[in-house]
This record gives structure tokens, C-alpha cells and sequence, in this order.
């Protein structure tokens, strides 16, 4: 996963201190996890865990609230024991802390314990501005782990990837892309599918192995839809949404389907040069490139043009501004599947 790991390393800042992914999590005396993305800092913080705990299984772990904090109690938990263990504080919303852990965090940014590891656990916001200030300054000699969201697909894309390669099994770029589209606003929940594949298959994930475990996803009878229309399949494209709308789908995400495959297609269409190159200009992972230039057989300017239109229309209607967001949605799914040419 360092393939990974290098290239979601977070970005260039003034800060003093090294900042890193989550995947590149290594102790420290303070460790700060950063950002909103809340599953990756869980698991950058139980990946320190078990690597402490992997050095010496005497690691002692302790948990303080920033949001309640009691005056002493960072001092008292990373004291040495009799015994003199290793010391694991985790520290959860420091974004919320009380002023009382602001001044022992900061006075304890001077005198690190020995054999102690602070990390803290930040989420955002302003609040704790000083103390994040000084850490990124270098005082306390800590690091950063920066969890920001994988707001786009091809970072979700990129982390699934990881998952299975990590796990050193095979998987298809079908099966990427169905599983990015089903969990499209859960990481962890794309994480866990990830896992259950692999747990469940010892073969090849392929996109009908996603299938035949996710096939109730709205999101991937969304993407089936679309493929099917912008293939040019008609019939098919109008059978798939209608068996999907009876199964519970709402015409929102089915819409948003046509959109992300649309637009790609719009932003590929005439561009020149490698995938790769490509990819790098338009901020888009390689395959997307090369899915949205499979697609476009066929197609002309103009009737991505139009096709695009009735996708604007239809996102109005679905959300509210039309009497029948089904017939809309069916209405679309003709232009689109003509290709945007009112005559074929």
C-alpha cells in the first residue's frame, strides 16, 4: 500500500513537522491526526496502536476526552508506571477541548514524557488553534497525520485498489468502479464490502461478484442504467430502470449517475495524448479516461451536448420541479441512449 500512501501524502504546508497520510502513521512523542475523514483517523490510530503494540505487548493505553477534561489528568496518564511500560494516550476532540487541556497540553508540548506517545485526535474547526500551532511549529518533536475526505472518485477508486492489493488479491476495474459507485458516500462502508469480497471469494473479484452481492445498491442499478443508455442499448437501459425503481430506487441517484458518466465524457472529449497525460490535466484517475473514451463511440459534440441538457432538465424534475420524475427520467434515458440525435 506505499504506492498508495505516496500518492494521498498530504499537501505542501509551512508546517515544521513532517505531515503525512494516514497510511504512513509511525510514532512519535505527539502525534496529531488531522481532518474531517473520520475513518481513516480512526484507523491510522489503531494502526499506531498495534504497532506499539507489536514493539512491546506491555504497551499501556489510556483514552482522556479533550471535552471534559480534568486539570492533571495528561500529566497523570503519561507518568511512568512502576514497571515502566510504554504509554499510549489517545486524545479524542481536541476541537472541542476546555481551555484546562489547552494549558497542560501546550506546558506538556515542553517536556514530552519518555516512552510516552500523545496523539490527538483533532476533527476541525478553529478551536485549539495555539495548541495546533505549536505543534506544527516542531515543539514536542511530533507529526502530522493528515485524514482529509476522498471527496473524489478516483481517490475513492485509488483506496479500494489499496484494500485488495494489501490483501495481495486480484480485482477487476469493473468491480472498482461498481463498488466505488455503491458506496459512494461511506468510507468505511467501502472499506467493509471490500473486505467481505475478499472474506466470502476466494477467487478473482469481478463486477459480477459485486453484483451478485450488491446488486440491491441503488447506486450501482444506477450506474448499470447509464451504461446501458450511453452504450446505446435502449430497450436494456429502460428494463434495468425499471426494475430498479420497482425494487426501491429513487430517481435522485439514478440522475446523479448520468451526470458523473456524462460530464467525464464531456471533459475527455477532444483531448489529446495518453491516458496518463490526460488524466493528469483534467484531475481524473487514467481509467476514467479510458472508460469515458470507450464511451464516446459513437458520439458527437453536439449530441453530448443535448444529451447533457436533458440531464440538466431531468435533475430539476426528479427533485421537485416536475409533475413525473419517472417519466423524466425515462425521457432522458431515450435522448441519451439515442446519443443525443433526435432521429435514431
Amino acid at each position: 500500500m506505499a504506492a498508495y500512501a505516496k500518492a494521498k501524502a498530504a499537501p505542501k504546508s509551512k508546517a515544521a513537522i513532517p505531515q503525512l497520510s494516514w497510511e504512513q502513521i509511525r510514532p512519535a512523542p505527539i502525534v496529531l491526526v488531522s481532518g474531517t475523514e473520520t475513518f481513516l483517523a480512526e484507523r491510522a490510530i489503531r494502526q499506531l496502536r498495534d504497532l506499539l503494540r507489536a514493539e512491546d505487548a506491555s504497551l499501556e493505553v489510556s483514552d482522556i476526552d479533550a471535552s471534559s477534561y480534568a486539570p492533571g489528568e495528561l500529566l497523570t496518564m503519561a507518568s511512568p508506571s512502576l514497571f515502566g511500560e510504554p504509554r499510549l494516550i489517545r486524545v479524542s476532540s481536541v476541537e472541542k477541548c476546555t481551555d484546562d487541556f489547552m494549558l497542560d497540553a501546550i506546558d506538556y508540548l515542553e517536556r514530552p514524557a519518555f516512552e510516552a506517545y500523545v496523539v490527538l485526535r483533532h476533527g476541525g474547526g478553529v478551536r485549539g488553534k495555539r495548541l495546533l500551532d505549536a505543534i506544527r511549529a516542531g515543539t514536542g518533536g511530533g507529526i502530522e497525520i493528515v485524514c482529509t475526505e476522498l471527496k473524489r472518485e478516483s481517490e475513492r477508486h485509488d483506496f479500494a485498489a489499496a484494500e485488495f492489493r494489501a490483501a495481495g488479491r486480484k480485482v477487476t476495474g469493473g468491480a472498482l468502479r461498481a463498488l466505488v459507485a455503491a458506496f459512494a458516500d461511506d468510507l468505511a462502508e467501502l472499506s467493509s464490502a471490500c473486505g467481505q469480497l475478499m472474506s466470502d471469494s476466494a477467487n478473482e473479484i469481478t463486477e459480477a461478484t459485486v453484483d451478485r452481492y450488491y446488486a440491491g445498491r441503488v447506486e450501482v442499478n444506477a450506474f448499470a442504467v447509464a451504461d446501458s443508455a450511453i452504450a446505446g442499448r435502449h430497450g436494456e437501459a429502460l428494463a434495468l430502470v425499471r426494475h430498479a425503481l420497482a425494487s426501491g430506487a429513487d430517481p435522485v441517484p439514478m440522475v446523479a449517475a448520468f451526470a458523473m458518466k456524462l460530464r467525464t465524457m464531456a471533459k475527455v472529449l477532444g483531448e489529446r495524448g495518453g491516458s496518463g497525460q490526460v488524466a493528469s490535466a483534467l484531475g481524473i484517475a487514467p481509467w476514467q479516461v479510458e472508460r469515458a473514451r470507450k464511451d464516446l463511440a459513437g458520439w458527437t459534440g453536439a449530441g453530448l451536448g443535448v444529451s447533457i441538457q436533458a440531464l440538466a432538465d431531468t435533475d430539476e424534475s426528479v427533485k421537485g420541479g416536475g409533475r413525473d420524475p419517472v417519466y423524466a427520467l425515462e425521457r432522458m434515458i431515450g435522448v441519451v441512449a439515442a446519443k443525443g440525435e433526435p432521429h435514431r
